[in-house]
């Protein structure tokens, strides 16, 4: 049996999910897939990822009750910012930094994502660019 792409581990996975907030967790993931066409996914941490240059760069993270965040990282190798500071300055204030190069932002309801829309995309392109020029 063929192994199945990312995509269709992703589509797999949203068919299977049972979560209060999974139209609001499609639609963040189409927000990501929009910002740029080399974004690609599959499932890691039984949650869907998206990759840029085929290294992870933002994953869900569907444990929470009453709402779901997105992690954001710099893949699985050890990052050579660590203690560098944040990695850039996040004008949208959705971030929340855990590390130098890792930060989370939670969302709690469709009315957060509506609202949240334009900076989500411009903190996935601006965290892609970051992290990718090194």
């Amino acid at each position: 049996m063929m192994k199945k792409s990312g995509h269709e581990q992703v589509v797999e996975f949203l068919n299977n999910l049972e979560h209060p907030l999974k139209k609001e967790i499609e639609e963040v993931r189409n927000i990501i897939l929009g910002v740029n066409e080399f974004i690609t996914e599959h499932i890691k941490w039984n949650a869907p990822s998206f990759c840029f240059n085929n290294e992870d760069r933002v994953t869900f993270n569907l444990q929470g009750k009453g709402f779901f965040r997105l992690i954001f990282h710099c893949g699985a190798k050890k990052s050579e910012y660590a203690g560098n500071g944040a990695l850039f300055e996040d004008n949208t204030g959705l971030l929340e930094w855990v590390a130098a190069d890792r930060a989370i932002i939670k969302f709690t309801d469709r009315s957060d994502v509506e609202a949240n829309r334009e900076k989500l995309a411009a903190v996935v392109t601006k965290w892609i660019e970051v992290t990718s020029s090194k």
